[in-house]
């Protein structure tokens, strides 16, 4: 996840800080890959455990069922055609199809933002969530009631390197 931190809202600003975190990146990719998690609604929740709020899993669900149809319809479909151009046809040379996957990848994660813009509306627009002790019981709720909705447990060491890396002074809200 690259693009520039100045802009967007508090989230996704969040969201660019948070996943050039060591060991961010891949365990997100590994929870997406292993138990279908929607990285953008992950993030959503460990934002929101950086703020001490905690979602009920009909928040997510609702918050899932909302953002899905664009996820499928766009952002699923982008990352399958960037996936398949590391490999791709020989009718282009490998520099020109590099070139085009780089551009597929920028496109892939404009959607994303607009993804998560969208999502951030719906936050604000509501009393979403409820007040939690701490970050981390915040943190650890939203990962349990998200895999909770999901229906299976997300690999621990996964999770384990999200909570450490949101702990992290690095990840210090802006807001």
């Amino acid at each position: 996840m690259t693009a520039s931190a100045s802009s967007g809202s508090p989230f996704w600003r969040f969201s660019l800080r948070f996943y050039r975190q060591d060991g961010v990146a891949d365990a997100c990719i590994l929870l997406q890959e292993e138990a279908g998690v929607d990285v953008n609604l992950l993030l959503f929740l460990l934002w929101h455990a950086r703020r001490k709020r905690t979602l009920s899993a009909s928040e997510i669900a609702e918050l899932e069922r909302r953002i899905a149809p664009w996820r499928e319809m766009t952002v699923i479909p982008l990352r399958t055609m960037r996936r398949a151009l590391k490999s791709p046809p020989t009718l282009v040379d490998g520099a020109t199809s590099e070139l085009f996957r780089t551009r597929i990848k920028a496109i892939e994660l404009e959607a994303e933002r607009l993804q998560q813009e969208a999502m951030h509306e719906l936050a604000g627009a509501s009393t979403m969530g409820t007040g939690a002790p701490s970050l981390e019981a915040a943190a650890r709720a939203n990962i349990e009631a998200y895999a909770a909705t999901c229906g299976r447990a997300f690999p621990s060491p996964a999770t384990e390197a999200l909570l450490a890396a949101l702990t992290r002074p690095e990840c210090n809200p802006e807001e």
